[in-house]
């Protein structure tokens, strides 16, 4: 049991008294009540106890407590005993290569956990600021778009946005394939909400790649209860500190989706009876994503990066809980609904997308001059597209039909097929180095290819492959 080597000297026992779905009050003696987010083991007949966190002290006696696990067979009368610490969760190079739960359970049919194993509390408070060591250096990822126009921070936040079904599950798993293979490390996944398909799927690209023996998964489903939910990311961030802190490696922290966990804390917060706040999320959603947030940082020696996904509702940007999350990062990476339904994957928009490292100082006035100008090719050419649409391009100047040939290769450059979705394209994937994206954008935008059909850049790595793909079609056009 996951709670087994805990001290008891000082519990706190008491008994069920009422279950609601996932919350349930449990009475203690008096003067002995477990402390808010402390975890209580509650015996029943279903095996193992079943796990539950204190949220609210209800009176003198009461406690109400969210279940980690279904509640399904629970009846009152039952025995429960607070544990005097929060819930540990099983850390350390024995959970590499394995698929947990939200309290540190194996969850694929694999062999037990040691039982000697390292444990770490759910809750600890984010490194002091004198500890923080800030980094400037720059997490290549090998997607063209997004190392040119939203490069990632190493030891920092990146989030990408995007609505249902416009490639946000499929990024995050190229990312993880693609910066194991570039970056010595280890990464922790994440799996917040999402579908079962969806998790068997990512443990089978994993296997099958090689990179799952320094990868660890936590998932909490989406038919799992809302405490599994909510505190899955918790699980996680806590298994990347200890590779931080006391292996002292570099930890890759990848999460989809956090939207799942506010939803699923925004759930929780009606269970407990709290009033809901704007849009109807729970009046303490920005305390909960700092939680979460405030604890991923650089310390000496190691940094953990966090790459998360952030489901859109209705396309609405404006939605609190994608704002909040906004306020935490240093690279955003929106994705678009209309260059998915084009078939510009991925799909990132790079007039919205984001980042604070995006700056001649710091990047290089070469990659700071080229993105720019990729940015200020692409707006000029969204502001064109209704005129053309209206009046045809015939009608415009040389100078804007220059621009607008140059803007739709841009966009098509910077396509590329993924390792993940050659099952499903059989095109193999690229990964291209920064130097490479740089040199083919700035051909591009000095009129190199202003001859070549816009197919021959589309979904292909570096320019040089976009050359042989248009000698290609040069020859097979008579």
């Amino acid at each position: 049991m996951a709670f087994e080597q805990e001290d008891e000297s000082g519990a706190a026992f008491g008994h069920v008294i009422a279950v609601h779905g996932s919350v349930i009050d449990i009475r203690f003696a008096s003067g002995a009540l477990p402390a808010i987010n402390e975890a209580v083991a509650i015996e029943w007949d279903i095996g193992r106890p079943l796990i539950a966190e204190v949220q609210k002290h209800l009176n003198d006696h009461t406690v109400r407590a969210v279940a980690l696990e279904s509640t399904s067979g629970l009846n009152r009368g039952r025995a429960a005993r607070g544990l005097g610490t929060p819930i540990r969760v099983p850390v350390g190079n024995a959970i590499l290569g394995r698929l947990l739960n939200s309290i540190g359970e194996p969850a694929d049919r694999g062999p037990a956990l040691p039982a000697e194993i390292d444990r770490r509390p759910i809750h600890t408070t984010a490194p002091r600021i004198d500890s923080f060591v800030g980094t400037l250096e720059t997490f290549y990822t090998g997607i063209k778009v997004i190392d040119l126009l939203a490069p990632l921070v190493k030891g920092g936040k990146a989030a990408m946005f995007g609505g249902a079904g416009v490639g946000k599950t499929v990024l995050i798993m190229e990312l993880i394939r693609t910066t194991v293979e570039r970056h010595s490390g280890i990464s922790v996944f994440a799996g917040i909400g999402e579908r079962s398909r969806e998790g068997h799927e990512l443990l089978l690209e994993l296997r099958q790649s090689g990179v799952l023996e320094r990868t660890a998964l936590v998932f909490g489903q989406m038919n799992e209860p809302p405490g599994a939910r909510w505190r899955a990311g918790l699980t996680a961030l806590s298994m990347a500190e200890y590779f931080r802190d006391t292996a002292h490696e570099n930890v890759l922290l990848l999460i989809d989706n956090i939207y799942r966990l506010v939803q699923a804390g925004s759930e929780v917060s009606g269970l407990l009876g709290r009033l809901p706040s704007r849009v109807g999320y729970q009046p303490t959603l920005a305390s909960e994503i700092a939680e979460l947030e405030e604890r991923i940082a650089s310390v000496a020696g190691a940094a953990i990066t966090s790459i998360q996904a952030v489901y859109v509702p209705a396309d609405d940007f404006t939605d609190p809980a994608v704002a909040e999350i906004f306020s935490h990062l240093d690279s955003s990476i929106v994705l678009s609904r209309e260059m998915a339904s084009e078939g510009m994957y991925p799909a990132v928009d790079p007039l919205a997308s984001t980042s604070s490292l995006l700056d001649p100082r710091l990047v290089g006035e070469a990659h700071y001059r080229t993105a720019q100008e990729v940015r200020k090719t692409i707006a000029h050419y969204r502001e064109l597209r209704e005129i053309i649409a209206l009046l045809g391009i015939e009608e415009l100047s040389a100078a804007d039909r220059s621009a607008v040939k140059r803007a739709r290769r841009l966009m098509r450059f910077l396509t590329q097929p993924f390792m993940v979705t050659v099952a499903f394209t059989g095109k193999s994937g690229r990964s291209v180095e920064l130097e490479a994206t740089l040199a083919g954008c700035r051909a591009i935008l000095d009129g190199e290819t202003d001859d070549w059909a816009e197919s021959s850049l589309y979904m292909v790595g570096d320019l040089d492959e976009a050359r042989r793909k248009e000698s290609q079609i040069s020859r097979a056009t008579p």
